[in-house]
């Protein structure tokens, strides 16, 4: 029963905030000091399941918030304790409130499973999808792992190929005040001492984005000897802490860049430096030995990656893991590189001996013929082969064999994997019968424009004239190359260069995070 100084004590009013609209309240309160007459007639008001009496509430329809607040300001008028628990109490001693208490819960119940339903599930990312909350969720993601524009251009207008956006990147490139100077060597290693900050601040994708992708690690082999910012940049894109990725520093690089490397890699569990490092020189054996040393060691790592992928510094992805997971899903065990009937120009390659001091050297002798006979196939160094066909390299002794036939070769690269890829002693590999031969085109290693070979496709040219520049008759690329390389099904491609178009690379990289969260196109 309340006591008889609530007949003087003023009726609270409520505070603007408590107002809502379209719920208007017109109360009256009478306190009776009669204690017959209030046993005879009560005002019952049930607040939280609990009984108040000598309340009236006339004409009136009150909000949640606002019998809250009139409960409590009479409850604390009169020094009285109201909590939760209070009036969780009372209801316990009425038994007819039981059912109060009940339904609460009930309502707990069902408010802490909505909450859990509200919890962001980031096992779809990469999907499209029309629910709000998960797109609320992914915006959010994305937000975190948004890498920040170098320079202010419209790369969702560029990556579609609209010609005022690619015409305006064109200009700020031009603009040597716009250019920025890339990171050092020594600004990685001072950034790389605190690794868990590092991999935050540069954006760096630290869990699998989906199960199907979780399920399926790829293994990288990464030649590199120069550039230690593009390096880093080439690493985030393919990153993914389920793949395994070894990288091979040509031995005559600096110590700089050497260090630096190692530095990037050990704040990362999945990323080592390989242990044997030669040095590599252009157009000979050591290119493959490279790829070798990588891929011995890539085989005993615990990683159960399922396909290999060889890069060097200028590549640069062109799909995200995602779609590569599900390319590579669909060669279902074969592999994908070019392999064609050689020129008689290319056949050379393989006629003289060659010796390898500073650069490679052509000699007069000549060189016995391929072992077994093996008819020779042509190609380039960007292969996706399978994990089988990778074991076979170092098992088969046909394989090994050809291996060793080929090091005293012109640029062996090009084509002891274009002729392996033949051999039916070979996993993964396809009939030597010309109706197998692939182009680079037709293969999904690497998107390449060769000089002489771009123009308008509507005149039957394989693809647009390059918008950058060329090195060694393949283009360099520039922003106006993204629009048709993107449409291709290439999982890479080459090359790529900050100091001839870093947007190309900035629109690139915005492009694939875009995608790898939502699924669809910036």
């Amino acid at each position: 029963m309340l006591s008889d100084s609530w007949s003087t004590q003023p009726i609270p009013k409520f505070p603007l905030d408590q107002q809502h609209e379209g719920c208007r309240v017109r109360f009256a309160m009478r306190i009776s000091v009669n204690k017959k007459k209030l046993r005879k007639k009560k005002y019952p008001c049930h607040w939280f399941g609990m009984r108040v009496d000598a309340l009236r509430i006339s004409d009136c329809h009150l909000c949640f918030e606002e019998r809250f607040y009139l409960l409590k300001a009479q409850f604390s008028a009169h020094g009285l304790h109201f909590s939760v628990m209070t009036i969780m109490k009372k209801c316990f001693y009425r038994k007819q409130y039981m059912l109060a208490f009940v339904c609460l819960m009930l309502l707990a119940t069902g408010v802490l499973k909505l909450s859990d339903t509200w919890k962001c599930d980031f096992s779809e990312l990469g999907v499209e999808s029309l629910d709000v909350w998960k797109e609320s969720c992914k915006d959010k993601l994305y937000q975190s792992l948004k890498l920040l524009p170098k320079n202010s251009i419209d790369c969702s207008l560029i990556t579609r190929g609209n010609p005022d956006a690619v015409a305006q990147a064109t200009l700020i490139k031009l603009e040597k005040k716009l250019k920025r100077e890339p990171l050092t060597e020594a600004q990685y290693l001072n950034m790389t001492q605190d690794c868990a900050h590092f991999r935050a601040s540069q954006r760096f994708i630290q869990f699998p984005l989906s199960k199907e992708e979780e399920d399926f690690p790829i293994a990288y082999s990464m030649v590199i000897h120069e550039k230690i910012e593009n390096f880093e940049r080439l690493l985030r894109a393919v990153y993914a802490p389920q793949n395994i990725y070894c990288i091979h520093v040509d031995l005559k690089s600096s110590e700089a860049f050497k260090e630096a490397v190692r530095a990037i890699s050990s704040c990362f569990p999945n990323v080592f430096v390989a242990k044997n490092l030669v040095p590599v020189v252009y157009a000979s054996w050591s290119r493959v030995q490279a790829d070798l040393n990588c891929m011995e060691e890539l085989l005993q790592s615990s990683v159960p990656w399922k396909y290999l992928l060889n890069t060097c510094g200028t590549d640069f992805p062109i799909k995200t893991n995602a779609e590569m997971v599900r390319s590579l899903k669909v060669l279902n065990g074969k592999n994908s590189m070019e392999s064609e009937i050689p020129t008689n120009y290319k056949k050379e390659r393989w006629k003289y001996h060659y010796e390898v001091k500073d650069k490679i050297f052509w000699t007069k002798t000549i060189k016995t013929t391929p072992p077994h006979g093996l008819p020779m196939f042509t190609g380039n160094a960007y292969i996706v082969a399978s994990r089988d066909f990778i074991q076979h390299l170092f098992k088969n002794p046909d394989a090994q064999k050809l291996i060793e036939w080929v090091k005293d070769t012109y640029s062996p690269d090009e084509h002891l994997w274009a002729t392996l890829h033949r051999m039916p002693w070979m996993p993964g590999s396809v009939p030597y019968h010309e109706k197998y031969h692939t182009s680079d085109l037709n293969a999904i290693a690497r998107f390449v424009k060769w000089q002489g070979y771009g123009g308008d496709i509507r005149k039957g040219h394989p693809y647009p004239l390059c918008t950058g520049t060329y090195q060694r008759g393949v283009c360099v690329y520039g922003a106006g190359d993204l629009h048709f390389m993107l449409r291709s099904h290439h999982l890479l491609a080459n090359k790529f260069d900050p100091k001839v178009d870093d947007n190309a690379l900035q629109c690139l990289e915005e492009y694939l995070r875009y995608k790898a969260i939502y699924g669809r196109e910036l």
